[in-house]
């Protein structure tokens, strides 16, 4: 069950029979069915996930009752409401499964116990949380700078063959745009 996760980590530290057992020992699976929450807006956050299987949304809901989505996690992605998981503090987003989908967590206190026995993963999740920064300051940027198409252009990018696997509005929410808005773009793409 943790072949994959344990593969992800490899590719940024390397690790000891004694530490992967260290790290095994914390983690908990998830399974989720299509549509079923992983986190709800007003829980408390103790954990972060990675995907082993299946795609998710992480996303608000505003006054309106509408969503925002934020984030689309799938296979070796990580997800949570990280703000809330570092403080300690109530989710403000709602995630769930857009199919099927199997997830493994680490406990925010067995993560701090962990930095201090293998310090190594204080290293790789640096590194993650890095990445997922830069990531998410380039997509700020992004919606400022760029023109519809040039923000579906970079979705694809970031998101390679996921369009697949969730619906065109969902596409249209993240991008924040009108889901005929997506279709007219799909259409000059295609005749070009």
């Amino acid at each position: 069950m943790f072949g994959s996760i344990l593969e992800h980590i490899k590719e940024y530290i390397d690790l000891t029979d004694l530490e992967i057992e260290q790290f095994t020992s914390v983690l908990i699976v998830k399974k989720l069915r299509k549509r079923q929450f992983l986190i709800e807006e007003g829980d408390r956050v103790n954990y972060q996930y990675y995907v082993v299987s299946g795609c998710l949304k992480a996303y608000e809901v505003d006054g309106n009752g509408e969503e925002h989505i934020i984030q689309f996690a799938r296979e070796n992605w990580w997800i949570s409401d990280f703000k809330a998981f570092f403080d300690q503090g109530q989710s403000r987003l709602n995630i769930d499964a857009i199919e099927e989908s199997t997830v493994i967590g680490i406990e925010k206190n067995d993560l701090e116990e962990l930095y201090l026995k293998v310090p190594k993963f204080e290293r790789f999740f640096r590194i993650k949380l890095t990445r997922a920064y830069v990531a998410l300051q380039n997509r700020i940027l992004s919606s400022l700078e760029k023109t519809n198409e040039e923000q579906y252009l970079e979705f694809q990018r970031a998101y390679p063959n996921i369009e697949q696997r969730i619906p065109n509005y969902m596409i249209a929410n993240y991008l924040g745009i009108k889901p005929e808005s997506l279709s007219r773009i799909r259409k000059r793409l295609v005749s070009r």
